[in-house]
């Protein structure tokens, strides 16, 4: 059945206006047709007859006149919806969000421009169910850009006039797309992509033995356990090798290594030879002498470090 429910929106005046939208309850083709008939039977407006109830809602909140006004252009509702039927979506849902673009045109329109109403609230009917369509047609949010936008309410179309609807977008159409909507031709192969294939829920069974979901085909970067138990082991037998060298060495020595080696920020040679009143020169010499008994030190305790996988 079809039905009719109140609704209020805010205009930029700052005050609610009552508004009719319609509501599809259930399905029925008898349902549709009577509403379609209702609305394609409504009284066509005349320009003077738009601008006095326009004015009769800004001026005077007239909730009877923007009744009248909007019920009028129901039919425009109706037309556009149909456009956007090839998406899947249900014809009262589509009739539903353009209604509430009527309201928002009614709200916002200024009966002094030279602008009839219905061109007006085209535009408000036309983006809302854009709006929605892009919402729904889909889990994954598509046009999230103007490009992405542009594209996908435009490239079935374009591909049509171009005849290329078979199979993969040819790259004659795709350069002749990408230029026609001012995109990439990147952004126009993803998107034809995106519109031939449907949603595919990742627990759906791969094959005809349904042993095997999507899901357990996915790959993933994470280490396997084994690598991160090997990891945490190898690096607490690297520390306690560097720790036990480091221990070889004088309080000088271990502090030049520390400040020129094992510092995230290492200092220079001549800050380290300022603070320990020695010359630059002098200070690499210590760093190599200090350098060499770490070595000795570690190969003493494993052999070869690359063989035993320190370094």
């Amino acid at each position: 059945m079809i039905q009719a429910r109140s609704a209020r929106v805010c205009p930029d005046k700052g005050h609610q206006i009552g508004m009719t939208i319609i509501e599809t309850t259930s399905t029925g083709v008898d349902a549709e047709r009577r509403f379609v008939s209702r609305a394609m039977s409504a009284r066509l407006l005349p320009a003077d007859d738009e601008r006095s109830l326009a004015r009769r809602w800004r001026d005077g909140g007239d909730e009877a006149a923007l009744h009248e006004l909007t019920q009028a252009y129901t039919r425009l509702v109706i037309a556009v919806a149909r456009r956007f039927r090839a998406y899947g979506l249900p014809m009262g849902d589509l009739v539903q969000e353009g209604c509430v673009g009527l309201m928002q045109a009614a709200a916002r329109f200024d009966p002094e421009r030279e602008v009839r109403f219905s061109t007006y609230a085209g535009w408000w009917v036309r983006a809302a169910m854009q709006d929605y369509v892009l919402r729904n047609w889909s889990i994954v949010r598509t046009g999230t850009t103007a490009a992405g936008k542009s594209l996908f309410f435009n490239l079935r179309r374009l591909r049509a006039r171009l005849g290329d609807l078979d199979g993969r977008l040819s790259p004659a159409a795709r350069v002749a797309i990408a230029v026609d909507l001012g995109v990439s031709e990147d952004d126009v192969a993803a998107m034809a992509a995106r519109l031939s294939a449907g949603d595919r829920s990742l627990n759906a069974p791969v094959g005809e033995a349904a042993d095997m979901s999507w899901e357990d085909t996915l790959e993933s970067d994470a280490p396997l356990q084994d690598e991160i138990v090997m990891g945490v082991h190898d690096a607490a037998v690297r520390d306690g090798v560097l720790a036990r060298a480091l221990s070889v060495l004088n309080p000088r020595e271990l502090e030049i290594v520390r400040r020129r080696r094992l510092s995230d920020e290492p200092e220079t040679l001549e800050v380290i030879g300022v603070r320990l009143g020695v010359s630059k020169e002098r200070v690499r010499q210590i760093e190599g002498a200090a350098l060499a008994k770490i070595k000795a030190a570690v190969v003493a305790e494993v052999g070869d470090p690359v063989e035993a996988g320190i370094v």
